[in-house]
């Protein structure tokens, strides 16, 4: 298992200083968020605080958690996410998902909240970074996006491409198909009622089974996401097949208690 934790606050300079510290203490990945305009609260670019991370580390795994597609170009994507994986020497894992609409990013701005057209959005853009990853001339034509063949250079240091965490909703067919196409799967539980549900170890196993009846486990990532004092709090998750643990902690913003978080080491 890897363990990786989100640096949910702080300056740019002090979250890269953050990242620093936590491939020292011997954490394997550090992730910022993606957001817009949520509550009153300080906000930064991912992808500047990412390449701040990736100047000040040499082995830290890094992204955002998470990324939603719906709102971003799907070329300019392409671009800042080849261009972060050259700068951090192909150390880019690029988690994609929804994203939440209370942030002001979204429907206050005009940007698209419908959740079937947003779904639509991140299949189009997953086409659309794969090819434009490959260096070849590449077009596209779907019912959101359509554009004359060009060409991306240079491709990205991973081949044969960036990892693709999807955020899946477990039960919905269509989002887990989703999963299966690319490299990890960052769980959402559907309650009765249509709520968030509550993901156990148990039902991670069951999701592991799932995928491994229908694709290649090998070099494929399951992503639990919590917070923990000890590794017996991981434990669990570890042995329902997690290949990731993420330490998130998204009560804070403070990076002082960010920063003694990191320092007492990851759950292993």
């Amino acid at each position: 298992m890897k363990y990786g934790i989100i640096i949910t606050g702080g300056q740019p300079r002090i979250q890269a200083e953050l990242a620093e510290l936590a491939e020292q203490k011997g954490w394997d990945g550090a992730f910022t968020w993606d957001g817009i305009a949520v509550n009153d609260g300080e906000t930064y670019d991912p992808w500047v605080i990412m390449a701040a991370m990736a100047m000040r580390t040499e082995k830290l795994r890094l992204g955002a958690i998470i990324t939603p597609p719906s709102r971003r170009r799907p070329w300019k994507l392409a671009r800042e996410s080849m261009t972060l994986d050259r700068l951090s020497n192909g150390r880019l894992i690029l988690p994609i998902g929804m994203g939440v609409l209370d942030d002001q990013g979204f429907g206050n701005v005009g940007e698209e909240t419908d959740r079937r057209l947003r779904a639509v959005r991140i299949d189009e853009t997953l086409a659309i970074l794969e090819g434009l990853w490959s260096g070849e001339s590449f077009g596209f034509s779907g019912q959101q996006y359509r554009f004359e063949p060009m060409t991306f250079r240079p491709t990205p240091v991973q081949r044969p491409r960036i990892p693709i965490w999807v955020v899946g909703l477990w039960g919905s067919d269509k989002s887990m198909q989703r999963v299966l196409r690319y490299d990890g799967f960052l769980a959402n539980v559907r309650a009765p009622d249509g709520g968030q549900g509550n993901l156990t170890p148990e039902l991670m196993h069951e999701m592991r089974e799932w995928i491994g009846s229908r694709r290649s486990l090998e070099g494929f990532d399951l992503v639990s996401e919590g917070t923990s004092q000890s590794a017996t709090d991981v434990e669990p998750w570890r042995q329902a097949g997690a290949t990731w643990w993420i330490e998130a902690d998204w009560s804070t913003f403070d990076p002082t208690a960010i920063r003694r978080r990191i320092e007492s080491g990851p759950p292993r």
